[in-house]
């Protein structure tokens, strides 16, 4: 019984891996890096437009929910979805990247804010 929770994590893991790793191939990065701790968020930052100093508030406290939120958003906008589909990457991105990475989005930059 103990080995079931671990499982559902494990494929939870894998899928959110997949699909982060089409959405880095979709915007034309690499999409190991998906897998580098650091530098995926590092990636997600010049998917999202955003400058890369924004790492340093992903490490405050707090801050790193509402500016993940963010992030999530500006991806999403730069594959012409909406912010809803963004909150739902940054809340449930389980479900999310997969539908963006394996869906038929095409990465379209309408941030440049670097």
């Amino acid at each position: 019984m103990e080995f079931i929770p671990l499982l559902i994590a494990l494929v939870l893991v894998v899928v959110i891996i997949a699909g982060l790793w089409k959405t880095f191939e979709k915007a034309g990065q690499p999409g190991w890096a998906a897998i580098v701790p650091i530098y995926n968020v590092i990636i997600l930052l010049k998917i999202a437009g955003r400058p890369m100093w924004w790492f340093v508030l992903m490490l405050i406290p707090f801050v790193s929910i509402i500016v993940a939120i963010i992030v999530a958003i500006d991806v999403a906008k730069n594959f012409g979805k909406s912010a809803g589909f963004g909150v739902g990457l940054a809340l449930l991105g389980f479900i999310f990247y997969p539908i963006l990475g394996f869906g038929d989005a095409e990465y379209n930059p309408v941030n440049t804010l670097q």
